[in-house]
């Protein structure tokens, strides 16, 4: 699939670092306010200057928030924040005692959010990163201290692997149920039970970040038509093709579903009216471009998107999209209509 990237091949994988990102953030603050306190608690023995490495990491993290949704491979600015915050807390060890502070443990925190995110490639990367660091601060700081004791070392990087191996199966648990109920069996798209939750999320990404999100809602033509000449199995070959290459066309990020029969939407984090428009045009114009499963069809396409600035609001988007998708196929069909203050892309009908 298009817009793969080394941690994540597919894109399924994606969506759901993406959605798991969402539900992190309030725990994740809750984390931040708990090691807080016991800093503050531990401070005439540790020192009140470890607050500042915390403080630097929580702002790496929402520095990622911002940008997640405007990245074409989200998951290298999320695993960027996550090792800065190893690294910063690293530091902090280091400089208050290394391998003699019962902190050191502090590294396995972290470890704890890879398998929500991340598959086996994320997870070992996580992991082989923070034993680096685990040796790096217990040997640069104290290395005697280790080598008379080494469980100072060998406890806390014991507990950072048993704890990656526990997420291991977490995450394959999860993402076997989670393919088998919003994967379309057909297409391999996204489906329908997987853009229910996804549309409240972008509203609230959106009033963080204040992006605008476009949305395409596509429809192919005369499709009962394949159907009732050429039989079901083509109609299904032809669904195949026609969601592989609208797949090819998109970006990494770019959100892809299947909402019925022949219906599809795409969801634009990022994107305004007239980019979305633009996109619309793209695949329309690649669809028509040679035959998607033996036969030549058509696409009609409706766009919207919110407004720059203002909240998204997927229910409004939607209507609006849907309203000019029937709006390009009483038009004449094969042609993308954009809300109105965006030209109509599509060319004259013959």
């Amino acid at each position: 699939m298009q817009g793969g990237s080394w941690l994540f091949p597919d894109g399924v994988d994606r969506e759901r670092m993406l959605e798991m990102d969402q539900q992190l953030q309030p725990v994740r603050r809750a984390c931040f306010g708990v090691l807080g306190i016991a800093l503050i608690a531990s401070g005439p023995w540790l020192g009140w200057w470890t607050l500042a490495p915390l403080a630097l990491a929580a702002v790496a993290f929402r520095i990622a928030d911002t940008r997640i949704g405007s990245s074409k491979r989200p998951e290298y600015a999320i695993l960027t924040a996550w090792a800065a915050s190893q690294v910063i807390m690293a530091a902090s060890i280091a400089l208050s005692g290394g391998p003699e502070v019962a902190t050191m443990s502090w590294l396995a925190i972290p470890v704890l959010t890879l398998g929500s995110r991340f598959s086996h490639r994320g997870i070992a990367v996580g992991v082989g990163f923070t034993l680096v660091l685990m040796c790096a601060v217990a040997f640069g700081v104290d290395a005697q201290a280790v080598i008379d004791s080494p469980p100072r070392l060998l406890a806390p990087a014991a507990l950072v692997i048993c704890v990656a191996m526990f997420q291991t199966v977490l995450m394959r648990s999860d993402v076997k149920y989670r393919a088998q109920a919003v994967i379309d069996p057909l297409t391999g798209m996204l489906n329908r039970k997987a853009l229910d939750g996804r549309g409240a999320e972008l509203e609230q990404q959106s009033l963080i970040t204040g992006q605008t999100i476009g949305m395409i809602v596509a429809d192919i033509d005369h499709f009962k038509t394949v159907n009732d000449s050429h039989g079901h199995a083509v109609g299904d070959a032809v669904l195949k093709d026609v969601a592989y290459e609208m797949r090819k066309q998109l970006r990494a990020f770019d959100l892809f579903y299947r909402i019925g029969g022949e219906e599809f939407l795409v969801l634009l984090p990022g994107a305004d009216l007239d980019r979305a428009a633009a996109l619309a045009e793209q695949l329309r114009t690649a669809i028509a471009a040679e035959p998607r499963g033996g036969q030549l069809v058509t696409l009609s396409f409706g766009v919207a998107a919110s407004s720059a600035g203002a909240p998204f609001s997927y229910e409004d988007v939607f209507c609006e999209a849907d309203a000019r998708l029937y709006e390009a196929k009483r038009g004449g069909r094969d042609r993308v209509c954009p809300a109105l203050d965006v030209p109509d892309l599509a060319p004259a009908p013959a």
